[in-house]
């Protein structure tokens, strides 16, 4: 009854779809409202191809406000800025999931690769050579995470160190359980060797937890302006909601009757020999007195406010959650009691906004010296917030200076927040007056630029220019990028 045709649909020639069209004999009513819905999509696909999305047919280096004709075939999609006046650059691309990079000068920059346990130096774009390799895990958020280095000296060069944050979990025979001595997250320094370009007197400094696994290891690594070190460290549980494993449960994370805290869940403060500063904040027996932060359940981005001296952070919650915090010394950020706005029951699922005042809450202050305080932003709906920067320099324009950037994992988003005049709260209107993103809120007020892919680090380099690291964009390998103004 019915002979088959194919109908090719592309643009400028090219073959992009094809739909199987039949002719019939004797038409049916049905069958003639099939012939019209088929006419109907062939009509929407012709008129669509026409308009695509401006961020559909971005190039890298152009913006939003972009129009002009796309060859349907050969959609890419690229990174692009809400900023007309800006411009993406490309400086280095082509690495399996980098997470951080340092400078050691001008066009001069080590990076780090998650999975390969490697670190390039990469020299005016291009990788001079391996400066090292370590034996990495892998699996999930494990891997060679963080990096810092020291400021360059006068003439000290050679004497610059170098931290490094990575997962090792030795392997085991299936069946047998692991312990922390075979799994657990380290910071060595080393020193680095200038005329060999290598990093050479590896120092063991500090020794973190890594189970039960394989999420939640932090990892972010920063210097102050006092060149003491700060670490990040999650609670080390599965990223899967509501997975967690019993038997690691801390008052680090709230838990009142847990166990003593063990490193995990909080940022850590200690000296380049990874000694705790002083007496420590929560008390003076090891590890406790690392702690100058606690209640974390992971963090991938901190920063020092380079007018104010404060530290900042950002935080993923469970489903919903994400945070911006103001992170004072002593500071509580909640969980596994609240996260964002909300406060938690034993499933950690939102059971109603948290009131400090409330009763019904209990969370562990360390006999005072430790604080619980509100977040600066939250979103409801989770974006894996990820690096944090204070962009400290006004080549961008003045309207940048010294705010708030926040990379994230969805959509590759990076956002900018303004800040009240006393350095202490986010400068939000409209929408977001309230300081959370709800699932109906507008965002662009903060969106700065998207489509970066998986943002694991973001520096001001020595030129004062933006970078950022994209570890992964779904369709092409790890790169560097730099934002420079677009000079028309």
């Amino acid at each position: 009854m019915y002979q088959s045709y194919l109908l090719t649909i592309g643009t400028k020639g090219n073959r992009s779809k094809i739909i199987t069209l039949s002719k019939f004999e004797k038409p049916t009513y049905n069958q003639f409202k099939d012939w019209v819905f088929i006419i109907l999509i062939v009509s929407i696909f012709y008129f669509s191809s026409s308009f695509l999305p401006n961020q559909i047919q971005q190039v890298m280096g152009q913006n939003l406000n972009q129009t002009g004709s796309a060859n349907i075939t050969n959609i890419v999609i690229k990174p692009l800025l809400s900023d007309p006046n800006l411009k993406i650059e490309s400086v280095a691309t082509g690495f399996d999931f980098p997470t951080g990079i340092a400078f050691l000068g001008n066009n001069d920059i080590l990076l780090l690769e998650k999975n390969t346990g490697k670190v390039y130096r990469i020299v005016n774009g291009n990788i001079t050579n391996l400066v090292t390799q370590l034996n990495v895990s892998q699996k999930d958020e494990r891997g060679l995470l963080g990096i810092a280095v020291t400021a360059k000296g006068e003439s000290k060069q050679d004497d610059r160190l170098v931290f490094l944050y990575y997962t090792y979990c030795s392997k085991i025979k299936a069946g047998v359980n692991n312990t922390s001595q075979g799994c657990g997250n380290y910071v060595y320094s080393y020193k680095f060797d200038t005329e060999n370009s290598k990093l050479i007197e590896p120092k063991l400094i500090l020794t973190l937890p890594a189970l039960p696994g394989p999420s939640h290891n932090g990892g972010v690594l920063q210097l102050d302006k006092d060149e003491n070190l700060y670490v990040t460290i999650g609670d080390l549980q599965s990223t899967r909601f509501n997975k967690n494993q019993t038997g690691y449960d801390t008052t680090a994370q709230n838990i009142v009757n847990g166990t003593p805290p063990d490193g995990r869940a909080g940022i850590l403060r200690l000296t380049q020999d990874g000694k705790p500063i002083g007496n420590g904040l929560l008390g003076d027996k090891y590890p406790r007195n690392l702690y100058y932060a606690y209640g974390v359940k992971n963090s991938f981005g901190i920063a020092t406010d380079p007018i104010k001296g404060a530290l900042w952070d950002t935080e993923n919650g469970p489903q919903f959650g994400d945070e911006i915090n103001l992170v004072e010394p002593g500071f509580n950020s909640g969980w596994e009691k609240v996260q964002g706005i909300w406060k938690l029951n034993q499933t950690k699922s939102k059971n109603g906004v948290y009131d400090e005042s409330s009763d019904d809450i209990k969370l562990v202050n360390f006999n005072g010296k430790g604080k619980y305080s509100s977040p600066e932003f939250v979103w409801d709906k989770p974006v894996g917030p990820t690096a944090l920067l204070f962009l400290a320099s006004d080549k961008l324009g003045s309207e940048y200076e010294n705010d708030i950037f926040v990379g994230s994992v969805k959509n590759g988003v990076i956002y900018h927040f303004d800040l009240n005049n006393d350095r202490k709260s986010l400068s939000l209107t409209g929408d977001l007056s309230d300081s959370v993103l709800n699932r109906k809120d507008d965002a662009g007020q903060i969106t700065f630029g998207e489509n970066f892919g998986i943002i694991t680090d973001m520096e001001v380099g020595p030129d004062d220019y933006l970078y950022m690291v994209s570890g992964n964009r779904g369709t092409d390998a790890g790169a560097i990028y730099r934002i420079v103004p677009n000079l028309k």
